[in-house]
């Protein structure tokens, strides 16, 4: 547990950066045998396109760092449960874990009525991710207050 809370402090800082710039504050990082391969910053409203979520900015990264789209041996980390378009992402490259700080049930790609992320019966991929939750699961919950708060009003 003490390595998942490393990483998602990681997240937690990124997820801070995408709060300043007027983001939702997510935050996500690939690793691959405790190394950091790829990051990535909620960014859809500063870059104007709505796939530019944390998590599918961290694995272009990663991609590009290894230079593959295998990544079964990799972790993907992220503040908040990835939604259903980004658990597509993580399915189809193969990453073989998934550790989350909350769950998103509206849209969240294992909690909602959609479970992408952990369906078993979807031939075409390996075996779901093994998805761990509640990881710093407050301090993510408090970002998304945060953001709640000063856009939301």
């Amino acid at each position: 547990m003490e390595e998942h809370e490393k990483w998602m402090h990681w997240c937690l800082n990124l997820a801070q950066q995408a709060l300043q710039q007027g983001d939702f504050p997510v935050g996500a990082v690939v690793v691959q045998k405790g190394k950091l391969i790829g990051q990535g910053v909620e960014a859809g409203q500063l870059k104007k396109d709505i796939t530019c979520h944390a998590e599918m900015e961290a694995i272009r990264d990663a991609r590009q760092t290894i230079n593959t789209a295998d990544l079964q041996n990799c972790i993907l980390y992220s503040t908040h449960e990835p939604c259903i378009m980004c658990s597509y992402v993580i399915r189809h490259h193969k990453i073989s874990r998934v550790v989350v700080g909350t769950t998103v049930p509206e849209v969240g790609g294992s909690s909602s009525a959609y479970p992408l992320l952990s369906a078993p019966d979807i031939s075409i991929w390996v075996a779901p991710p093994h998805l761990v939750t509640g990881v710093l699961a407050e301090a993510c919950q408090a970002l998304s207050q945060a953001y709640k708060q000063k856009f939301k009003k």
